[in-house]
């Protein structure tokens, strides 16, 4: 076993040796995103594992080494960890764990405290914790993000964006059922292989590969059955995880719904784009603000080479671009708005209201701030711009039950039906 060291504030490292002989274990989210990005980390010399331990031992592991006013998304994530730690799976004395830090306001930058509390708590105090965090917040010398890696996880959350988006728009209307996703499979495993031979990086093979993906998924016999629209906004843990949304997504096809979950892209344009503006709005060095300048120049040209590839198949309903979805609140929400996922929130709800997926779910987790102001507190706002929008804000807790929350959205649904039946008939009596 690796010889155990400390900080000079006591902070147990991940050393080199350790990433000879440690497996790490990440939580679960976006399960297209992650298993790529899991793959960047495994080609970069690391032994990665993404947890799929979900049910409720997670909950009540979370609840017994986290106190229950602290944010759900944290509870989950550390029952998550701790679940897996006492499946007897893994050895926790050649173990460590990852957890992403934003460095901004919301408290989910203060998971990764909570989780070393909750491993001392649980005797297992001799298991490191690993911070991904792109604002130099802590070091360890067994694990650096490298401009190689940033490079290797833009690109798969461009790939994980184009899969996600292609496999909802089609999978409602799919003729033979699964195809959708045997796609998403045969391509994650190619991009996989491709990342392993150092490829599928460029912009050029990037174009390519985009393109190839959409052409691929215009190949799926769909039927032309006009079908309730629904997006899902929110907490981004609790917008993509199916442990933290209670299969939100599994529920809205089992209701014959098409989907449309805003892709990751967004967000970390968002993140980006927030240090820009705090340096316009407080000041600051101008040499940081040109090298975040460049890395928001070259996210855009990523998500300008997405957006061409979807609209390369007219069938699919293309992501907006970053300007416009910003300009969309401007006279609504402040830019300054950002903590958690601030305005981009609001701006979510009203793009996709745009786009014609004004039926909207809304996952907070309980007592959240950033969402309750600029997702539950912003919905009359987005009514009074667009009175098509038919949103119901979700929240998500341990005590909340499934049925309540189901039964919520349905009522959403119905009114969604109405609304569809009622276009059908305008179009008919047109014709």
């Amino acid at each position: 076993m690796a010889k155990l060291k400390y900080n000079r504030n006591g902070r147990l490292l991940f050393t080199r040796e350790m990433k000879k002989e440690y497996t790490i274990l990440a939580p679960m989210m976006a399960p297209i995103h992650f298993r790529l990005m899991i793959d960047v980390l495994r080609n970069c010399g690391y032994h990665f594992e993404l947890l799929d331990n979900c049910g409720p031992n997670v909950v009540q592991e979370g609840l017994k080494y986290v106190h229950n006013d602290t944010c759900y998304p944290a509870l989950l994530v550390i029952g998550q960890f701790i679940d897996a730690l006492h499946s007897g799976k893994y050895d926790v004395n050649k173990t460590a764990l990852v957890i992403t830090q934003t460095g901004g306001g919301c408290r989910a930058s203060n998971y990764i405290h909570l989780l070393r509390k909750a491993l001392k708590k649980a005797g297992m105090e001799q298991v490191p914790v690993i911070s991904l965090n792109l604002s130099f917040l802590e070091h360890n010398p067994g694990f650096h993000v490298t401009l190689p890696m940033l490079r290797k996880f833009v690109a798969a959350m461009v790939y994980g964006d184009a899969l996600m988006l292609l496999r909802n728009q089609t999978e409602a209307y799919e003729v033979h059922q699964g195809e959708s996703n045997a796609k998403v499979e045969k391509w994650s495993s190619y991009l996989t292989d491709q990342f392993n031979h150092g490829r599928a990086m460029s912009r050029k093979e990037q174009k390519r590969i985009l393109f190839s993906i959409a052409k691929d998924f215009e190949t799926i016999e769909i039927k032309n059955t006009p079908k309730v629209k629904v997006g899902i906004v929110g907490e981004i843990f609790v917008k993509y995880s199916a442990l933290g949304n209670n299969h939100l997504e599994d529920f809205l096809r089992g209701q014959d719904c098409e989907i449309n979950v805003p892709g990751l892209m967004d967000f970390a344009l968002f993140k980006v784009d927030n240090r820009l503006e705090d340096i316009k709005l407080y000041g600051g060095n101008p040499f940081k603000y040109l090298a975040v300048n460049v890395l928001m120049n070259y996210l855009l040209s990523m998500q300008n080479t997405l957006i061409a590839a979807i609209e390369s198949v007219p069938r699919y309903h293309a992501p907006p671009h970053y300007a416009h979805i910003k300009s969309l609140i401007k006279g609504v929400i402040g830019y300054g708005d950002k903590m958690g996922e601030g305005w981009l929130l609001t701006a979510e709800m009203l793009e996709l209201s745009e786009a014609g997926y004004e039926n909207i779910v809304c996952a907070q987790p309980f007592g959240c701030l950033p969402n309750h102001i600029c997702g539950k507190g912003m919905i009359h706002r987005v009514k009074a711009i667009d009175e098509k929008s038919n949103i119901v804000p979700i929240d998500y807790d341990p005590s909340a039950t499934r049925v309540n929350q189901e039964n919520r959205i349905k009522l959403m649904l119905a009114v969604a039906r109405e609304n569809l039946r009622s276009q059908n008939t305008e179009r008919r009596n047109i014709v």
